[in-house]
C-alpha cells in the first residue's frame, strides 16, 4: 500500500517556511469554505430578499451546531500536534480514534434535537411562524441538521491532519466538495426556470426546453441545503477512506474506535472548552441577529450579505490560527516554548498585513460588494444602503479580529482552551451585544449601531488577548505523563 505523507514538522529548521507551508492550505480551505456560504447566497439572491433572510434567520443555529463540533475537535489537533513533537505515534492514533468516535455521537444528538426544534426556536430569532420566510428557514435549518454527521466528519478528519502536520489533503477534498456544491445549488434551487448556470452559458433555449419537459423550477432555499449536505457528504466518506487505508501517514484502524475512557476524558477536558468557546460564539450570533431583527428585515438582509463577505476575512484569518494550533502543540509537544511564542508573531506579521489590506478593500469597494450579490430589481434599495454602511464602518477593523483570533488561537494550541474561551466571551459578550444594545436602544442608532458595536469590539477583543500573550503563563503542554501514554498506548494497540 502507498503512503502519502504530506504533514510538516515545526520542531526544528526554520520556522517560515514550514508554517508557510502549513498555513497556506489551512487557509485556502477556509476561503474554500466561505465559497459554500458564498454560493448560497449568490444563487438563492436570485430569489429575492426574502429568500435571503431566510438563510439567515437559519444561520445562528447552524453555526451553533458547526461550531460546537469544529470546538469539540480541536482536541484532535492540541493533542495529536503534542503527541506529534513527542514523537509518540501510538499516542496519535489513540487520540485520533477517540476524536471520530466522540464527533459521531455529539453529531447523531444534535442531528435529531436541531432537526425537531428548528420550528420553534427560529422564533426566537425574529421569524414569525406561519410567514414564508419562517418556512423556508426551517426548511433549510432542518436539512443541513439531517447532515450534521458528515461535517462532524469532516471536522474532525480535519482536525486530525492538522496536528498531524498536513494540511495539504483536506484541503484538496474541500476543493472537491465545494465543486460539488457550485454544481449542484443552481439546479436544487432554481431547477431549469431561472438556473444562472444555463443563462451564463447562453443556454437559455436548452434551459426552456428542459423546463418545459421536466417542469421542474427547482426547490428553493431547500435546494441549498440539500446540495451542501450532499457534497459536505462525499467529502467526508472520502477523508475517512483515506485515514483509515493508511495513506496518509496514520495507521488508524476500527479497533482505535472502541470507547477509551482516559482518552475520552482528555479529549473532552481540552475540546470541551474549545467546543464551548465557539457555541458562546455562535450564541452570540444569534444575540446579535435578535438586536439586527430590532432594527428590521431590511437590516437582517444586509447583515446577512455582511457576515458572509465578513467571512473572506474572518476564515482566513481562522485558517492561520489553526496552523498556529498546531505550530504551538508541536513545538511545546518538543519543549520549544521559546520557538512556540516565534511561530505566534512569525504568523502576526504575515496576518496582519493581509488583514490591513482586506481592511482597505472592504472600504474602497463596499457598495461594489453588496450590489453584486442582489438582484437589484428585487431588492429594496434600503439593504443596499445598509449593507455599504456595514462595510465602511466594520471594514477597518478587521486588522484587529484577525489579531485576536491569532493570538487566541496560540493559547488553544498549548492546550489552555479555558483562558482562550474567556477571552472569546470577553469579546462577545462584554465588548459587542451590551454596547450595540444600548447604541440601538439608547441611542436610537438602528443599523448603525449594530456596525458600530461590532467594530468596538473587534478593537477592545485584541487589546486584551495582546496583552495576555505578553504577561501570561499560557504556554504549558498538556501531554500526558509518560505513564500514562504507555498504558494507553498499551490499550490503544
Amino acid at each position: 500500500m502507498s503512503t502519502t505523507d504530506r504533514s510538516v514538522d515545526l520542531t526544528e529548521g526554520p520556522l517560515l517556511g514550514p508554517l508557510l507551508k502549513l498555513s497556506l492550505p489551512l487557509v485556502g480551505t477556509q476561503l474554500l469554505q466561505v465559497a459554500y456560504n458564498l454560493v448560497d447566497t449568490f444563487v438563492v439572491g436570485r430569489l429575492g430578499g426574502d429568500a435571503v433572510a431566510a438563510l439567515t434567520y437559519s444561520l445562528p443555529f447552524i453555526f451553533l451546531t458547526i461550531s460546537l463540533g469544529s470546538g469539540l475537535t480541536v482536541a484532535g489537533t492540541v493533542l495529536v500536534s503534542q503527541h506529534r513533537g513527542a514523537d509518540n505515534e501510538a499516542r496519535v492514533r489513540a487520540v485520533a480514534g477517540q476524536t471520530i468516535a466522540v464527533t459521531a455521537v455529539v453529531s447523531g444528538l444534535l442531528s435529531v434535537v436541531g432537526y425537531l426544534l428548528a420550528p420553534v426556536l427560529l422564533p426566537y430569532v425574529g421569524t414569525t411562524a406561519g410567514t414564508a420566510i419562517h418556512r423556508m428557514a426551517v426548511e433549510y435549518t432542518r436539512i443541513v441538521f439531517a447532515g450534521t454527521a458528515f461535517t462532524f466528519g469532516a471536522f474532525a478528519f480535519q482536525a486530525i491532519l492538522r496536528g498531524w502536520g498536513d494540511t495539504r489533503t483536506p484541503m484538496y477534498l474541500m476543493l472537491g466538495s465545494v465543486a460539488a456544491n457550485a454544481a449542484l445549488d443552481p439546479f436544487f434551487v432554481l431547477g431549469f426556470d431561472r438556473n444562472v448556470v444555463f443563462s451564463a452559458l447562453g443556454l437559455e433555449g436548452l434551459m426552456g426546453s428542459l423546463y418545459a419537459l421536466t417542469g421542474f423550477a427547482g426547490m428553493g432555499v431547500e435546494g441549498a441545503a440539500v446540495a451542501t449536505v450532499i457534497s459536505r457528504g462525499g467529502a467526508a466518506l472520502a477523508g475517512f477512506w483515506l485515514l483509515f487505508s493508511g495513506r496518509l501517514g496514520i495507521d488508524l484502524s476500527l479497533s482505535h474506535l472502541r470507547p477509551d475512557g482516559a482518552t475520552v476524558r482528555k479529549i473532552l477536558d481540552v475540546g470541551g472548552p474549545a467546543g464551548l468557546e465557539r457555541t458562546a460564539g455562535s450564541l452570540a450570533y444569534t444575540g446579535m441577529t435578535v438586536l439586527v431583527a430590532m432594527v428590521g428585515t431590511e437590516a437582517v438582509a444586509a447583515y446577512g450579505v455582511g457576515n458572509r463577505i465578513n467571512t473572506l476575512v474572518y476564515l482566513p484569518a481562522v485558517g492561520l490560527a489553526q496552523g498556529v494550533e498546531t505550530a504551538v502543540g508541536q513545538n511545546l509537544g518538543a519543549d520549544e516554548r521559546g520557538r512556540a511564542r516565534r511561530a505566534v508573531l512569525l504568523a502576526c506579521a504575515l496576518g496582519g498585513a493581509a488583514f490591513l489590506a482586506a481592511s482597505a478593500g472592504a472600504y474602497a469597494f463596499a457598495a461594489a460588494i453588496v450590489a453584486a450579490f442582489f438582484d437589484a430589481s428585487e431588492t429594496a434599495p434600503e439593504i443596499l444602503r445598509l449593507g455599504a454602511d456595514y462595510f465602511r464602518v466594520i471594514g477597518p477593523t478587521y486588522v484587529f479580529m484577525g489579531l485576536f483570533h491569532l493570538l487566541n488561537a496560540a493559547f488553544r494550541g498549548a492546550g489552555s482552551t479555558r483562558t482562550a474561551l474567556a477571552f472569546s466571551i470577553a469579546s462577545q459578550w462584554l465588548f459587542r451585544i451590551p454596547p450595540t444594545l444600548a447604541l440601538i436602544t439608547v441611542a436610537g442608532m438602528g443599523a448603525a449601531g449594530v456596525w458600530w458595536g461590532i467594530a468596538v469590539s473587534h478593537v477592545a477583543a485584541a487589546a486584551l488577548v495582546a496583552a495576555w500573550f505578553v504577561v501570561g503563563d499560557w504556554d504549558e503542554a498538556v501531554v500526558e505523563e509518560a505513564a500514562e501514554d504507555g498504558e494507553a498506548a498499551a490499550t490503544a494497540g
